[in-house]
């Protein structure tokens, strides 16, 4: 019987789907040392995001042979040592079309939210404040939205950004993609410097933000930057600088670069919009998430990809 531990959370129909397929589910979640002693007696892995899969959980889980799926519920990787663990036979998968939608419509509430003062006005309300004249904003109809990665979640973006009345450009690793002739693809230079709005869909390699000072010299004075990708892609001091100066009218944050985030500069600050990394927490998204987990368990338990290792992005 294969054991599965899924170590951060699982949307409960999905969890209670495996056990009836007779699976030996065990649904808890270990500190890095413990997980090292654990990991050996599992067939395969269930993470998201706050079970880090480095070299030294894999290679105790190697010292059995037993583990031989690892899969992120979600889009990003960079939480599990991908390459590493395929070089050990393991096969690392993830959910990439589950969250795109809700992801995309946070991005959307977190433009309205900058757009509008929501978020200073409700904590200035809820403090006494009546401060009707301060809150002098702006429409996102009409303004250029700048996505960097036009891949699920951007298109979606995109989508939504574009039936609010906004012009979308793009730009991608992959250059211009001709499927999407409703929206035009710009070098990243350009896209920078037209963008009335910026919003971020890409990966963290860890080595340098894509996002820094350099970058944020180039855009529109009083642009507003979103980003709802992975905490690293941003240099979160270099923001906290354009703030400051005007540089940028606002910023809106879901992923940081210590979560839990630390940066109490950044989420305290009056002209950000923060939220502690929920992107994907919507109960529509988690249950894709779930029926996406399922599928690959059964997948690989129909030996579809027991002979090579696969990863979808």
């Amino acid at each position: 019987m294969l054991r599965i531990l899924v170590a951060d959370g699982m949307e409960k129909n999905a969890l209670e789907k495996l056990k009836n397929m007779g699976f030996n589910v065990v649904a808890k979640h270990y500190e890095a040392q413990e997980l090292i002693e654990k990991i050996k007696d599992f067939d395969i892995l269930v993470v998201r995001s706050a079970t880090k899969v480095r070299k030294p959980v894999i290679d105790a889980a190697c010292q059995t042979g037993r583990l031989k799926l690892i899969i992120r519920g979600g889009v990003g990787l960079d939480n599990i040592d991908v390459d590493y663990a395929k070089a050990r036979g393991i096969i690392v998968r993830n959910t990439p079309n589950a969250s795109s939608s809700s992801v995309a419509e946070l991005v959307i509430g977190h433009m309205l939210n900058l757009a509008r003062f929501i978020h200073n006005s409700n904590i200035t309300m809820r403090q006494g404040q009546w401060n009707k004249n301060a809150y002098k904003g702006v429409e996102i109809c009409g303004k250029t939205l700048g996505i960097i990665g036009f891949g699920r979640i951007g298109r979606e973006t995109a989508k939504k950004a574009q039936a609010l009345g906004m012009k979308v450009v793009y730009t991608d690793i992959v250059g211009e993609i001709k499927e999407f002739k409703e929206y035009k693809y710009l070098p990243m230079d350009e896209l920078l410097a037209v963008s009335d709005f910026i919003s971020l869909h890409i990966p963290y390699n860890g080595d340098k933000a894509v996002i820094g000072r350099e970058e944020i010299a180039r855009m529109k004075d009083g642009a507003y930057l979103i980003n709802c990708a992975r905490g690293g892609v941003v240099d979160e001091e270099a923001l906290l600088e354009a703030l400051d100066s005007d540089k940028l009218a606002g910023a809106a944050v879901d992923v940081y670069v210590d979560e839990p985030a630390v940066n109490c500069a950044l989420c305290n600050h009056d002209k950000v919009s923060c939220t502690p990394h929920i992107g994907a927490s919507t109960i529509e998204a988690q249950e894709r998430i779930g029926e996406e987990i399922v599928d690959i368990i059964l997948d690989f338990v129909e030996g579809s990809e027991l002979n090579g290792c696969a990863q979808s992005i």
